[in-house]
């Protein structure tokens, strides 16, 4: 049978999915962490940092019996690493800088199965334990089961959201609040009028839709519950060098006051 992507699952049935994003760390073992720490699903964040397609492959497969869906975001026009990103085990795809409906329909049309696009069918696939069933029953099963997600993050993009949520086989916005922020003049400045704007915009785009609104780029204990509450459930909540970074920090300051 199929790998179940729960994460699809909570977002289809209106629930909200916590992501751990993963630049830095390596291995096996990413995924594991992220289940005992309470996660639903990973960032394996290929388009900043270093991580090589085998990273990305190994955590994906490590991913999959875990029941913590492998998500992979690839760069802007990388759709031909995103095809293998999903023939090597990856529940779900990101692409960053949609900006318009055309985009929208290119990610699907590269990635998903005919009829409802042109993704070439390379074989047995890992979310099946490397035994899928006849070709055509795979493809609908496959398709079910992916989750793409296109990133917002340009003013053009806040503009076009209810063209671009409209676009059938999208299932997720993903606002990329640190490039949006940059794009409208206010760096960094998450709670400014124009950014909490642009979430109302796409969170009533996705609604109409029937898309999932995803919060990225903002990690605080401030401005995220707001978001949160503003309708986003597709939810980028921590990333790994942080989390690391903030944890080793404040485990020796606290020893070197003891």
């Amino acid at each position: 049978m199929i790998t179940v992507n729960k994460t699809k699952r909570k977002l289809v049935a209106g629930e909200r999915a916590m992501g751990l994003g993963v630049s830095l760390l390596r291995g096996a073992a990413v995924p594991m962490l992220a289940k005992a720490a309470g996660y639903d699903w990973l960032f394996i964040d290929r388009e900043h940092g270093a991580l090589t397609e085998d990273d990305a492959a190994q955590i994906c497969l490590a991913s999959l019996p875990h029941g913590i869906t492998p998500i992979v975001r690839v760069c802007e026009g990388a759709l031909d690493e995103a095809t293998r990103a999903l023939d090597t085990g990856a529940q779900g795809i990101v692409v960053p800088h949609v900006d318009t409906a055309e985009g929208a329909r290119a990610v699907v049309s590269a990635l998903r199965f005919a009829p409802r696009g042109t993704r070439s069918w390379g074989g047995g696939s890992a979310i099946w334990g490397l035994r899928p069933p006849p070709m055509g029953e795979a493809m609908d099963e496959v398709d079910n089961e992916i989750l793409l997600a296109v990133m917002s993050e340009t003013p053009d993009a806040v503009a076009n959201a209810e063209a671009i949520a409209a676009v059938p086989g999208i299932d997720s916005l993903l606002v990329g609040s640190s490039d949006l922020s940059i794009g409208m003049g206010v760096p960094g400045q998450f709670a400014h009028p124009r950014i909490r704007e642009a979430y109302a915009t796409l969170a009533k785009a996705c609604e109409r839709h029937g898309k999932a609104l995803g919060l990225g780029g903002i990690y605080d204990d401030v401005m995220a519950p707001e978001y949160i509450r503003a309708g986003c459930r597709f939810i980028l909540a921590a990333a790994d060098q942080s989390v690391l970074l903030n944890a080793a920090t404040a485990r020796s300051k606290f020893l070197r006051e003891v």
